[in-house]
């Protein structure tokens, strides 16, 4: 009866990388996207307000014109396939 009142301890296991060197990049087993550390609304302390506003200065402030001509571009001749697809009249954009 004494053998099953005595609890087995766990084995402790701990994992060193053998070709990683912390030259104070933190954890190599974190999992995080690329583009998180210049994100200004990700992980941030505060409710659903603080988050709204950082997430509207975000859009307020400019981006590269180049791209922001070359999305809008972009969007327009995806709108024109789509309506080109389901028959739209598209005479009215165009006079003549």
């Amino acid at each position: 009866m004494g053998r099953f009142s005595k609890l087995r301890k766990n084995k402790k296991y701990g994992y060193k990388p053998r070709y990683f060197d912390d030259k104070g990049e933190g954890n190599p087993f974190k999992i995080e996207h690329k583009l998180d550390r210049y994100r200004t609304t990700v992980d941030h302390p505060g409710g659903l307000k603080t988050r709204l506003r950082n997430a509207m200065s975000d859009l307020k402030r400019q981006g590269d014109r180049h791209q922001q001509l070359r999305f809008l571009i972009i969007l327009v001749i995806l709108i024109l396939i789509v309506l080109y697809i389901l028959d739209f009249d598209l005479s009215i954009f165009f006079p003549g």
